[in-house]
């Protein structure tokens, strides 16, 4: 799916809210692309992999958790000093940590490399981390701050969490699942994408857009990491742009559907994300050009 399909998908969900005024169908909507459609395709892209894969470029390893710390600490103690709305606090250290690696990513990435397959292990290893953390984070702050436990068991009763969880464990343990049966569940379950994407749309509301927030997400989710990366990473071109394109990606349209299934500043959230996406498609196009 590239950049243009995505947004069509935006503007369809968008015109369709303005059309039927009924909530229901957009709440059904969201929860069969998310606790049925997008827990198959997390567990089948996680199981596929083996740890051959996951370690075959270390650099690439690296970073990953680099990138994931240096977004998660940064947002967090920014949070904790400056925003009193907890609800946004948690929004904010989500979309903060949680970029769109493969929708964005994938098509950005191509600008610079021929070969993706870097740019495809930072996607994966970081889907590996981050959807177990963003929803404990989001359990944790939607819940009034309960106690770590309870926040660990709120978020491992969300679906797609528990999915790549006994998916990973898979992966460790060396068990191979039937090709044919992980084939069937990730082309079933890619469609939770296009499905997300209309909802997306559907929530889109610029009235609730403000532009200090803007400011507070492009600052941990992208430029943070652009100038880390760029002056720390020594690397050949195709781990260099592959790793500086998906560390500044804008955040995931899944970021935001788990601050929707969590309550946490949604709208606010859907907002940044797309005035962001469209602000880091142009960096990267005028960056192509002067490189």
């Amino acid at each position: 799916m590239n950049i243009y399909e995505m947004l069509g998908l935006i503007i369809i969900g968008f015109i369709l809210k303005r059309v039927i005024k009924s909530e229901k169908l957009f709440v059904y909507l969201n929860k069969i692309a998310i606790q049925l459609l997008l827990t198959f395709y997390i567990f089948s892209s996680v199981a596929a992999k083996d740890l051959e894969y996951l370690i075959r470029i270390k650099l690439v390893f690296v970073y990953v958790f680099l990138i994931i710390t240096i977004n998660l600490v940064s947002s967090y103690f920014y949070a904790r000093f400056f925003v009193r709305d907890n609800k946004w606090k948690g929004a904010l250290i989500i979309l903060s940590t949680y970029p769109n690696t493969v929708a964005m990513g994938f098509p950005i990435a191509s600008l610079f490399l021929d070969d993706l397959t870097p740019v495809v292990l930072y996607a994966s290893i970081h889907t590996l981390i981050i959807i177990p953390l963003a929803t404990f984070l989001a359990a944790h702050y939607s819940s009034g701050k309960a106690s770590l436990k309870e926040s660990l068991l709120r978020a491992l009763k969300f679906p797609p969490t528990s999915a790549n969880l006994l998916a990973l464990g898979f992966v460790f343990l060396d068990i191979k699942l039937p090709t044919t049966i992980l084939t069937v569940m990730n082309q079933v379950g890619w469609w939770s994408i296009p499905i997300i994407l209309i909802y997306f749309g559907s929530r889109v509301n610029l009235q609730k857009f403000e532009l200090r927030k803007l400011l507070e997400v492009s600052t941990f989710r992208t430029f943070i990491p652009f100038i880390f990366v760029f002056l720390t990473l020594k690397a050949p071109s195709e781990i260099f742009y592959a790793v500086l394109v998906e560390a500044t990606m804008p955040p995931a349209i899944i970021a935001n559907a788990i601050l929707a299934h969590y309550g946490l500043r949604e709208e606010e959230g859907i907002g940044v994300t797309i005035v962001l996406t469209l602000m880091v498609l142009i960096l990267f196009l005028v960056f192509r050009v002067i490189v």
